[in-house]
């Protein structure tokens, strides 16, 4: 598999299988995403992993709190303007439509939105933290190294789901990690086995063409001069 096959695969898995994911390689993983770009090499990332008893041990204690606690940040801005409003609108009907849970049925949408609790039923569970000292191009680096994660993942066979649903637990994520102090959650990933049945992995959330958000400048000199 090519770097380019396992990005057209990536997708985000809201449904896993119960089959284990062995620590050797969940860890194989976390090393390689490691050549992930950081500015001055600063490496930002402070990763842990849960499976088995610790997993359970974690899901119980959310269950207990199903309202999580006052977020350290904002997912998202406060009224979200266009085309980024009209973008996420359409992404969660999109989401919702494939099991079958209209927009007023908040209930419902409130029970699938829970299942993050559960990772979706993945074998493992993935925190990324970060100290909290560090500012927005460090939280970039971060984010690279999720993605170098999700690649690999997908290059073993493996799927995941990014998941700043965390957000909302800081509290009861940093005490059950015993994070320090001057760290803090930046979020979380689901890691396992797609369950091939499930209708909510049938979801392949859309992309704007490029002539939207990108533009080539200088390319037809190069290709007149070359032609």
């Amino acid at each position: 598999m090519n770097v380019s096959e396992a990005v057209e695969r990536r997708v985000t898995i809201r449904g896993f299988l119960e089959k284990p994911v062995a620590g050797a390689t969940v860890k194989d993983i976390l090393v390689r995403a490691a050549r992930a770009p950081s500015g001055g090499n600063l490496q930002p990332w402070r990763v842990y992993a849960l499976t088995g008893q610790p997993l359970a041990d974690f899901k119980a204690i959310v269950k207990a709190n199903p309202f999580g606690e006052t977020p350290e940040y904002d997912v998202y801005p406060p009224s979200l303007w266009e085309p980024f409003r009209t973008r996420r609108f359409q992404n969660g009907e999109d989401l919702y439509a494939t099991i079958g849970i209209p927009r007023e049925d908040k209930p419902a949408r409130l029970r699938q939105l829970a299942k993050n609790g559960e990772f979706f039923g993945a074998p493992v569970g993935i925190f990324f933290c970060l100290d909290r000292k560090l500012g927005p191009p460090q939280w970039a680096d971060l984010g690279m190294y999720m993605q170098n994660v999700m690649l690999l993942a997908i290059e073993r066979g493996l799927d995941t789901c990014p998941q700043e649903y965390w957000a909302r637990y800081p509290q009861t994520v940093a005490t059950f990690l015993d994070l320090p102090a001057d760290h803090m959650l930046f979020s979380g990933m689901a890691l396992g086995y797609r369950d091939p049945e499930a209708p909510i992995n049938r979801l392949r959330a859309s992309r704007d063409p490029f002539e939207l958000w990108g533009k080539l400048l200088g390319f037809e000199e190069l290709q007149a001069s070359a032609g």
